[in-house]
């Protein structure tokens, strides 16, 4: 016959087999790349990845409003959405 696993043991090895990954606990924790790294990796221009991010979900924008003519913003995108945005464009 089989050896005996007790209670305790078989809960250990659900929660250490189901745990969620760290970037699914806080989406905060996940890589986030610049608009210039993502150029980089795609062989793109950073304008090109500007247009293809700017209104995806889950894609951070910062900066604000100044008192100068040209508002700056930074634009930062999560492994996930990059992935997300790669498999949609892949599928032809």
């Amino acid at each position: 016959m089989g050896s005996v696993v007790s209670l305790e043991e078989k809960q250990d090895w659900m929660r250490e087999r189901h745990s969620p990954t760290p970037s699914a606990l806080s989406p905060s924790m996940e890589r986030h790349y610049s608009v210039a790294e993502v150029a980089d990796i795609w062989n793109l221009s950073p304008d090109a990845v500007r247009k293809i991010f700017e209104k995806e979900p889950g894609v951070l924008i910062l900066g604000g409003h100044s008192s100068s003519a040209r508002r700056y913003r930074t634009m930062r995108i999560p492994a996930s959405v990059l992935e997300r945005v790669h498999r949609r464009m892949s599928n032809v």
